[in-house]
């Protein structure tokens, strides 16, 4: 009998973990991926990324359509209406689709699927169902959850999270976000599109934290037109719900006179943390740090040899794409390849309309660390732009002021996920603004944008 049941046990299979799992069979590890949810997939795939985005989607269609927003185009559609079940039914079948596809991957790549939850009983053996399994090396992919709001109840009926917002069977009249970040901004969107009065409540004094800050202003004005109604440096003292409606109060984050809000639905979103309950990580050696995250050398090793971690669970921004690099780079460590992840270019996406899309530094850290120039050009003098009547937003360019290397690229615009990519690809190469500033950008492409703030830098921009 061998003396491990598997070379790699993956504790996980949101995009790090199943990443991982797949990878490591790749390489000729027999491996096998823990799983509690009856569908692969983790947060993202079943009540995050990808639900988010079906119903993002739906609701921009929806509202294009009864807006009259197509008329200046001489389509004109009367009397368009809200099927929200089966908006909420296509976004079910998206899920099962991509869930569905990654359970096939593991059938395609052998890699096992452990149904349950495991618990550490030993630095290499965890209990799964009443199971005991060993494994030589072992990889912490378990995520995060909703932060909750200390005395605030989730019912998932009126109070919702993340998950519950994403199921709602109704428009509803007025609904309070709590907290002006990605996921409350990206929800509210949904529902604002689809007929609800939208506030949000954030606690800090601009929405967005983190994104650059001229960027996160310049959001705010894009959303107040939408119709957001915005309270920042504003914090929410207590939620009460009686008959099916929601009382928020609310008071200045520096201290005043309070408010309360009345409203048929609440989203708390007020971040995410570490999921490590449940794990009995002291049975194998390891302890969580401050913030509830397991802390890794640069290859993703923890403090005990043979155990790894990644996404999520590990000190950096909490983003798939990020987990999912990192999947496939622990696999390649383990395996005795080199297997690296630049956590300085890692972008991060609002899919709001437009969307907000940054890589690197903001400017105001890129300042910190010395003498920088900036380039930047307004979507107002994009031809593509102006032609699809879709001119709000920018793009900046960060960079050296002595080596010209990219520090940084910020865009606010409907296509800014997938412009973000060439940024992003560019910094990974070290290139300079002049490296992109003399690529041949195609025309006309909201792309240009990108490269008349490139030419901008050094004051050569054409079409401002």
């Amino acid at each position: 009998m061998a003396d491990y049941d598997y070379d790699v046990l993956v504790i996980g299979s949101g995009p790090g973990g199943y990443v991982a799992a797949i990878r490591a069979a790749q390489l000729g590890l027999k491996t096998a991926c823990v799983e509690s949810r009856e569908t692969l997939g983790g947060t993202c795939l079943n009540v995050g990324c990808i639900p988010s985005k079906a119903l993002l989607h739906a609701s921009e269609l929806y509202e294009e359509a009864h807006s009259g927003a197509l008329a200046k185009f001489g389509i004109n559609i009367a009397g368009a209406t809200l099927d929200l079940d089966q908006m909420h039914a296509e976004k079910a079948l998206a899920v099962k689709e991509l869930t569905g596809g990654i359970a096939f991957l593991f059938k395609k790549n052998k890699v096992e699927w452990l149904k349950g939850r495991a618990a550490f009983t030993s630095a290499d053996t965890v209990v799964i169902a009443g199971q005991s399994v060993r494994a030589k090396n072992i990889v912490i992919a378990t995520g995060s959850s909703v932060t909750p709001l200390p005395g605030v109840e989730v019912d998932q009926k009126v109070v919702v999270d993340s998950t519950g917002a994403l199921a709602l069977p109704k428009v509803p009249q007025h609904l309070v976000v709590i907290g002006g970040g990605i996921i409350g901004l990206e929800l509210g969107s949904v529902w604002l599109r689809l007929g609800a009065k939208v506030t949000v409540v954030e606690y800090l004094d601009q929405i967005m934290p983190g994104m650059d800050g001229e960027v996160r202003k310049e959001a705010a004005k894009i959303f107040k037109k939408q119709g957001f109604e915005f309270k920042t440096s504003t914090k929410v003292t207590g939620v009460a719900v009686k008959g099916g409606k929601a009382t928020v109060t609310v008071e200045p984050a520096a201290g005043g006179a309070g408010e309360t809000l009345s409203a048929d639905a609440v989203l708390v979103s007020i971040g995410r943390r570490p999921n490590t309950d449940g794990l009995s990580l002291d049975k194998a050696g390891l302890a969580v740090n401050a913030r509830g995250q397991i802390e890794i050398a640069h290859d993703f090793r923890t403090a005990v040899p043979g155990i790894w971690a990644i996404g999520d669970v590990v000190p950096g921004p909490m983003l798939a794409h990020k987990a999912e690099d990192e999947g496939i780079a622990v696999a390649e460590n383990i395996a005795g390849l080199t297997g690296i992840v630049n956590h300085d270019v890692i972008p991060s996406v609002a899919y709001t309309h437009p969307e907000i899309a940054g890589v690197g530094l903001t400017e105001e850290a890129a300042k910190e660390r010395g003498e920088i120039k900036v380039g930047k050009f307004p979507f107002a003098g994009n031809s593509r732009a102006k032609t699809n009547r879709d001119t709000d937003g920018f793009v900046k360019v960060i960079a050296d002021a002595k080596t010209d290397r990219v520090l940084g690229v910020h865009i606010i615009s409907s296509l800014a996920g997938t412009m973000i990519a060439q940024a992003a690809q560019a910094m990974e190469f070290g290139a300079t603004s002049e490296d992109i500033a003399y690529t041949c950008h195609a025309h006309p492409t909201h792309s240009e944008a990108l490269k008349e703030a490139a030419m901008g830098v050094r004051g050569k921009a054409i079409h401002i």
